[in-house]
């Protein structure tokens, strides 16, 4: 476990690079019972298990780097093409007995929280994310999907490895909730945790297109704006609907994706009070 903050983002690569990632129990626990069918086992029902779980995804992702084979040229930008290229039975062969996140961060209750908090917040981004790239017709809606989902790679990491630390940055955040995220990781981690995603994902040689996917240096381009708005949403609402960021945040995907308010927030699977909500924030803007 770290507890201070190492001296620049090359340690940190270093060390998470020769760290094993763990993933979820439920994903142990899915895999496991999809291994025991295997004459029934697919690579829809495989790829459902893996995109449920960002540090699952994250090792299938690696794995398809370290083993790809010479006359590959192509880039493996999707979980449902991993899975075609390792194919079934070797994917089983391959992927037991994993290391669970739960059982590392036994000792750290809150952490665990934290990044199960996470986790759910990364997977309603990509729920989010892909259903606005089918509205601008995209594509591979899936790509922006996967993309969006991995955005927060850094932080996974910090709950996993660096407990302590994420808990500091948490509270930081708690203490003062208008400081820019980015400053405060700074003081912290000694680093913005954006950068060390980015950073983590070329040293990995994740494919280049997830890559600028991840890049907010690109974010003229329509693709990378879906992944960021979709990511800034999920995390401006995680701890509800009254954050002061969210205006901003609704005005570029009306923008991005070319509805008003009232299509964008009845594709956000809320309930109808906080739907009103929304609608009311609008028009409190527009008067």
């Amino acid at each position: 476990m770290i507890e201070k903050a190492l001296p620049d983002n090359e340690a940190w690569i270093s060390v998470f690079s020769e760290a094993e990632l763990p993933v979820l129990r439920h994903s142990v626990n899915a895999l496991e019972i999809l291994r025991e069918d295997a004459d029934s086992a697919n690579g829809r029902k495989l790829a459902s298990v893996i995109l449920h779980d960002p540090l699952l995804t994250l090792r299938v992702l690696a794995y398809i780097e370290v083993h790809r084979r010479q006359r590959q040229t192509t880039d493996i930008t999707t979980i449902d093409r991993a899975i075609m290229m390792i194919g079934i039975t070797p994917f089983f062969r391959d992927f037991q007995d994993l290391p669970v996140a739960e059982d590392r961060l036994k000792a750290h209750p809150q952490a665990l929280l934290g990044l199960l908090k996470a986790i759910t917040r990364a997977r309603r981004a990509a729920h989010w994310a892909h259903d606005w790239a089918i509205l601008r017709r995209d594509t591979d809606v899936n790509e922006i999907a996967l993309a969006t989902l991995l955005r927060d790679v850094a932080e996974f990491l910090m709950w996993i490895f660096a407990p302590k630390l994420a808990l500091q940055f948490r509270d930081a955040q708690l203490a003062q909730p208008q400081q820019r995220s980015a400053i405060l990781q700074e003081k912290i981690f000694g680093l913005p945790l954006n950068q060390l995603t980015l950073d983590l994902t070329q040293a990995w040689h994740l494919p280049a297109l997830l890559v600028e996917l991840l890049d907010h240096n690109h974010a003229d381009k329509p693709r990378v704006r879906n992944v960021k708005l979709a990511v800034d949403l999920a995390r401006h609402s995680a701890t509800g609907w009254s954050n002061p960021a969210l205006p901003d945040d609704f005005a570029g995907i009306r923008d991005l994706l070319h509805v008003n308010q009232e299509t964008l927030v009845r594709r956000l699977d809320v309930d109808e009070a906080t739907a009103q909500s929304l609608l009311a924030m609008d028009d409190s803007i527009e008067s």
